[in-house]
């Protein structure tokens, strides 16, 4: 069978940031057109714009940042054609939290340990036969499953109503994956307060309407960064107004 090989630099348009021309790091796409860009640029060119680096059309005219969102599959894409990328942003991302006198998270650890134990096994010749391989496969899978992502970076969350036509919740401190969305939230507050749907909730920091798709990652680093635990969040039905 014959295979066509594709060198790097002919596909590195699709793989590149426009904004920093660098390889992808945190892929984020705008959902209006589907440019994709590193999270950190995006974030930082739409303090002050409002519309796509690249086509140009307008994002929202108020809250641009809802209407992004963190795309996994790209990244995973970018990591993987691109020999020693994802081992290089890990390192770097260790040194700025020992810079800063910050714990490394533990989704950056386990990556990171991850890497090095791939590229050792290579290095040292290291082969397992088949039967082997997929024994230990299926292990980690069900380690995996079983885990319900508590091995994630963790983020400590204060869930308060403000509106009078809701009640609180009776537990409102929670501590979650810092990969769940603001949908995962809206799930979990509709299920408790026995709403008929998450549709009927917005979730807001800072007096902002949060966007569905965004993580919760995403909201500490670009609206609670400089402050304490726990990320305080406010809910409020849907038409309900401040």
């Amino acid at each position: 069978m014959l295979t066509r090989k594709i060198k790097l630099w002919d596909i590195n348009a699709h793989i590149t940031c426009r904004l920093c021309n660098g390889y992808l790091i945190d892929a984020t796409t705008v959902t209006e057109c589907l440019h994709t860009f590193c999270r950190s640029c995006l974030v930082k060119y739409l303090e002050e714009n409002n519309t796509c680096p690249t086509c140009r059309i307008v994002i929202h005219q108020s809250h641009p940042l809802q209407y992004i969102g963190h795309d996994r599959t790209m990244q995973d894409i970018v990591y993987k054609l691109v020999p020693g990328l994802q081992e290089a942003e890990m390192k770097k991302q260790r040194e700025f939290y020992h810079k800063l006198g910050m714990e490394v998270p533990g989704d950056i650890k386990g990556e990171t340990c991850s890497a090095k134990q791939h590229l050792d096994s290579h290095r040292n010749g290291e082969t397992k036969a088949d039967d082997t391989s997929n024994k230990d496969a299926s292990e980690e899978k069900q380690e995996e499953d079983n885990d319900y992502h508590r091995s994630d970076e963790q983020v400590s969350i204060c869930l308060e109503c403000n509106s009078s036509k809701l009640r609180g919740l009776k537990r409102k401190w929670i501590r979650c994956s810092a990969q769940a969305t603001v949908l995962h939230l809206k799930k979990f507050i509709a299920k408790k307060l026995n709403l008929s749907s998450f549709n009927e909730l917005d979730i807001l920091c800072n007096e902002e309407i949060l966007g569905k798709d965004h993580t919760l990652k995403f909201v500490v680093v670009t609206r609670w960064r400089f402050k304490k635990a726990p990320l305080l969040l406010h809910y409020r039905p849907k038409m309900d107004l401040l």
